[in-house]
């Protein structure tokens, strides 16, 4: 016989109070290792850890959860649990509403302090200065390519990648009405003006379009203005109070962008072998035909992967330019080590910009 509402509803009150008693009995496990850690000076935050531990369950899982399901309670469960100790200070590109802000609750759950930034170099400043503990920006997008700015920022900066995130990326037009009629202006940072530039084209050929320094920023100013929009998410309609006046405009529906945790190796260092990992690198070679040829060789040799591979100028006024790579595997692996030890030995310049545990 068929259990009535009522009965299910005990029942689930009867789990979720089972599930709080566990959770805690988690977060006091977690706690101790937390005064271990502390005692001995270790990182609070390991992504590796976290990463083996989610992959893990998502193996074992066979209900009716979906992995990626798994993977978003399971974040918070640790976010919450390593707020016990001290929540990280997460510094991203603001105002509230942003993919960036977006990204940082994906990767550290939503237990974190929120430092909220007026640009890339901002966040770069903040994690370095002692600020926020970790930065997150993005590096690439599936529509538009690299994000240059973060890259330059890469190159001279003391901090390292310690993970990353990809998130989907969905543009709505948002503003004070849910009508396309009567719009003059619409706003967004340039990267998400560019990757609507179909639609916009299509739909609003009059409307001026002006850059700003986010996403957010745009909806911020929209709800201000009548006859303005703003391109950002469905979050940062919800924090100014706007409509959606056209939903999913990006011209890529698939269209994707990659972020990157950074923090200082005296923050937490260069996380351990998880055995999905990616080590990031930026190199010059010296001008002369083959050079680039050459630098690739060692790769091949020991068998290493190459995922990404980008280029951009060394403002050197001599044609010159620095190589952003990213190789599968770790350090700590022999093939990649003999690998990199060789590639650095063939550089002008060689920097490790980090090693990390591959996003999900």
């Amino acid at each position: 016989m068929a259990k009535t509402l009522a009965e299910l509803r005990v029942q689930i009150d009867a789990v979720d109070l089972e599930l709080l008693t566990l959770l805690n009995r988690r977060a006091a496990l977690a706690h101790a290792v937390g005064e271990i850690k502390r005692l001995d000076g270790s990182a609070v935050f390991r992504p590796e850890r976290e990463a083996q531990v989610i992959h893990g369950l998502q193996q074992a899982n066979n209900g009716a959860l979906k992995n990626e399901s798994v993977a978003k309670i399971w974040r918070e469960v640790m976010s919450a649990c390593r707020a016990l100790e001290a929540p990280q200070r997460v510094a991203y590109l603001g105002p509230a509403g942003t993919f960036s802000e977006e990204a940082s609750l994906r990767f550290f759950g939503s237990s974190i302090q929120h430092v909220p930034c007026l640009n890339f170099d901002q966040v770069f400043h903040a994690a370095s200065a002692g600020a926020a503990e970790f930065g997150v920006v993005p590096v690439e997008n599936s529509t538009e390519g690299v994000v240059t700015r973060s890259l330059d920022l890469l190159l001279h900066s003391p901090l390292h990648i310690v993970g990353e995130i990809s998130l989907l990326v969905r543009h709505h037009l948002l503003r004070s009405s849910p009508s396309l009629d009567g719009i003059e202006v619409v706003m967004a940072h340039p990267q998400a003006l560019a990757q609507c530039q179909t639609w916009l084209t299509d739909h609003l050929p009059h409307a001026e379009r002006r850059a700003v320094s986010s996403n957010a920023e745009g909806a911020r100013l929209a709800a201000t203005n009548p006859v303005w929009a703003g391109i950002a998410s469905e979050r940062a309609g919800s924090e100014f109070g706007l409509h959606t006046a056209a939903h999913a405009i990006q011209d890529d529906a698939y269209n994707r962008t990659r972020f990157v945790v950074v923090c200082l190796p005296s923050t937490m260092p260069a996380p351990q072998a998880s055995g999905k990992d990616c080590t990031s690198l930026v190199v010059s070679v010296p001008n002369r035909p083959g050079a680039v040829h050459d630098m690739l060789v060692p790769l091949k040799k020991h068998g290493v992967s190459m995922t990404r591979f980008e280029s951009r100028p060394a403002r050197s006024g001599q044609w010159e330019y620095y190589f952003y790579i990213d190789l599968q595997g770790h350090p700590s692996q022999a093939n990649v080590a003999a690998a990199l030890a060789d590639l650095a030995g063939l550089c002008a310049f060689y920097k490790i910009l980090g090693t990390y545990p591959l996003a999900d």
